[in-house]
């Protein structure tokens, strides 16, 4: 891992109009091992690859070849810490890239033969190969533990390398395979989402969304990554929001609140003159006078007997 620098070419100037340009802090450039694949950020260094040229990689097996799809611009925050393109990919590479790629077709089909014949409960999510030690890695998924020694064995001696077996949850077959969400564009964890968090049905609940498992659900058959990342401006929406069933004052006269839309950053309001409803902004709408002095009403004191007070116990 190579750190990237934090400084920059140029630095933060007014423009003509008093316009401040922000401080640009590095290069990055992202690129992907295959096509509609997860993204992968790094600092080019002293290249200047363009998009779809190929490029080396590093990873824990070495460098890899990898195709540019975002071409290395400056970014103002600060990106340090991101793995340095290790070059150019020459024809050596690209030919050792080829092998790879037959080799995981060929794995993948051998895999699959073999599973049937052994009558294990497996699927093949993906296959991975590293060239320098001749190991293949095959990742499944399994409704339960499988002993698959047999297996290992028999695919050893038809790969005619070291064989490895790894079973996946189901988010990470999810994130292996990749796919379209019900919002219409590719998933999240298959192309930026980095780790997966803690996602409960409370944070649905919050989001007013209905509790139906086909309808937070993601491909992976778990609840939608989105709800968690998205959770806090609900939270933020609610602080500062009057809570429904309140009274407000709107530019139309006053009213109670019905409900919120949190992304237009507005709530719905049912006015008491003539009981129609309408979406208010958010910066538009007060608490009621009533409501605002019954808060600062003070509150009657206990009433408590003072110890001389003559009772007779």
């Amino acid at each position: 891992m190579v750190a990237m620098g934090a400084a920059s070419p140029s630095r933060s100037r007014d423009g003509g109009f008093g316009q401040r340009y922000p401080l640009l802090m590095g290069m990055i450039c992202a690129v992907v091992f295959q096509r509609q694949g997860r993204l992968y950020y790094a600092d080019p260094g002293s290249l200047t690859p363009s998009v779809g040229d190929h490029v080396l990689y590093p990873t824990e097996d070495g460098a890899e070849v990898a195709e540019v799809v975002w071409a290395p611009q400056w970014v103002s925050e600060d990106v340090g810490g991101l793995p340095e393109l290790a070059g150019l990919a020459g024809s050596v590479d690209l030919d050792r890239a080829e092998i790879s790629r037959k080799k995981r077709a060929a794995a993948r089909v051998a895999s699959r033969k073999l599973i049937r014949e052994h009558e294990l409960p497996m699927k093949v999510s993906g296959v991975d190969y590293v060239h320098d030690a001749n190991r293949t890695t095959i990742y499944f998924t399994a409704p339960h533990r499988v002993d698959f020694r047999a297996l290992v064995r028999d695919l050893s001696a038809t790969l005619h390398g070291r064989v490895e077996l790894r079973q996946l949850s189901a988010r990470d077959e999810a994130r292996l395979t990749g796919g379209i969400g019900s919002c219409g564009r590719e998933l999240c964890c298959s192309t930026f989402l980095v780790d997966f968090e803690p996602v409960s049905v409370r944070m649905a609940k919050d989001q007013d969304l209905p509790l139906n498992p086909l309808r937070i659900s993601g491909a992976c058959g778990r609840l939608m990554c989105c709800l968690k990342y998205e959770h806090p401006l609900y939270d933020e929406f609610a602080a500062k929001a009057p809570a429904v069933g309140e009274e407000v004052e709107t530019p139309e006269g006053e009213g109670t609140v019905v409900g919120h839309n949190v992304p237009g950053e507005s709530v719905v309001v049912r006015l008491a003159a003539d009981g129609r409803r309408s979406a208010c902004a958010l910066a538009s709408v007060c608490s009621s006078r009533k409501a605002y002095e019954g808060s600062l009403r003070p509150e009657p004191a206990s009433e408590t007997r003072s110890s001389d007070s003559g009772d007779v116990h």
